[in-house]
């Protein structure tokens, strides 16, 4: 099990996190770039190394959260921590306006792998598309197929 020490330091490695301290020595950590209500990004990391991520948008490896979204991090080891923080962020940000022009109305998935890098997978005449930004990354007959390159590509499904 990591430090309090320890993952405060992984913690404040992302710049784009505020730090805010709350009662009992607990710290959040807040993303205010955020487009939904929702900034904690860390919640309530006390120095017994007990503290929450916000995950309520990230389908990830089975883990459950409870009714604020949020996943005891107890327990993490540091890439556990980082990935999970890194996601976090990523599901709190805006679709980019060139994005935005892609998905046009389509059923949309967002997929995303341990560095941060995000993949969208649309569903457009009949095919399934991957795309990187503006660019064409793939195209598939079926959503299974996608799937499974995404999966084996090291992506996985953030939830909406």
């Amino acid at each position: 099990m990591l430090t309090f020490e320890q993952k405060m330091a992984i913690i404040e490695s992302f710049h784009e996190l505020e730090k805010k301290n709350v009662s009992l020595g607990r710290i959040n950590y807040h993303y205010e770039d955020s487009v939904s209500d929702k900034k904690n990004v860390i919640y309530h990391l006390h120095p017994n190394g007990n503290g929450f991520v916000y995950a309520e948008k990230i389908d990830e490896y089975g883990y459950r959260t409870d009714g604020k979204g949020m996943i005891n991090i107890r327990e993490f080891s540091e890439q556990e921590l980082r990935n999970m923080i890194s996601k976090s962020i990523a599901s709190l940000k805006e679709n980019a306006k060139e994005e935005a022009a892609i998905i046009d109305g389509n059923v949309e998935e967002r997929w995303m792998n341990e560095d941060g890098h995000t993949l969208i997978l649309l569903e457009e005449d009949d095919m399934w598309n991957v795309y990187a930004g503006l660019n064409l990354d793939g195209t598939f007959p079926s959503y299974n197929e996608a799937k499974q390159y995404l999966m084996e590509e090291g992506f996985s499904l953030l939830r909406k």
